[in-house]
């Protein structure tokens, strides 16, 4: 594809996505676009679908490691950065559109957050996020990395932190790197645990919700914060 021509391909592309919006393009067009604002006089939609192939997904490219993206030909340190930077982008996005609402009335907006900042994780991680009595968040931190049970997540320390962010109610997150997220019956017995330290001190569990690449599980949802 010659200078003008790859010009007219990149500008046509770029107004189709200003004018009708990103439902309009293809995965591997999404990939083109990015592309292109990192690598600016070469054409890229080959590059782009040799990335689906190898990642089978626009969240497997989103997912991957500055080091996988490199090991693909025609992919530098800045287009592997700038593909690895997305996610924990819009997971900032959505950290700050949950500060502003009560997680009780607008619950997709804990979801939206947790699936974009922990589905994609390689492994396990266990999340808390710290609401106020009007029921929005005041903090939210991964406790831990690794193995997610009773023996590593202490109810203790998430009673603890909760008096240090003077917190009326918890939603703890974890992710199945599996993408299965059905709980086991240790997530079962480890939320109990959580919910009987946290009732110590007049705090409730709101919700425990596991994120996978398939989707997400609400302990609420199905009547598991009920019993």
């Amino acid at each position: 594809m010659d200078k003008e021509m790859l010009r007219g391909h990149r500008e046509r592309l770029r107004k189709r996505f200003i004018n009708t919006g990103i439902d309009s393009l293809h995965d591997y067009e999404m990939v083109e676009l990015l592309l292109t604002f990192v690598i600016p006089r070469r054409d890229v939609k080959p590059l782009a679908k040799e990335l689906l192939l190898r990642f089978r997904s626009l969240s497997g490219i989103l997912d991957a490691s500055v080091g996988d993206l490199q090991s693909v030909p025609g992919v530098g340190e800045n287009t592997a950065a700038m593909l690895h930077f997305i996610r924990p982008l819009c997971g900032a996005y959505l950290a700050e559109k949950m500060l502003d609402v009560d997680v009780i009335t607008s619950p997709q907006s804990v979801r939206d957050y947790a699936r974009m900042s922990m589905a994609g994780l390689p492994e396990e991680a266990f999340m808390v996020i710290y609401l106020n009595i009007k029921n929005h968040v005041v903090e939210h931190e991964i406790i831990i990395r690794g193995t997610v049970d009773q023996s590593a997540v202490y109810p203790r320390n998430i009673v603890k932190n909760t008096l240090r962010h003077n917190a009326s109610g918890l939603v703890l997150v974890h992710n199945h790197p599996s993408g299965i997220c059905d709980p086991s019956q240790d997530d079962i017995r480890l939320t109990d645990a959580i919910k009987a330290a946290a009732n110590t001190i007049n705090v409730k569990v709101i919700d425990h919700i596991i994120v996978g690449r398939g989707g997400y599980f609400s302990f609420v949802e199905n009547g598991l914060l009920s019993r």
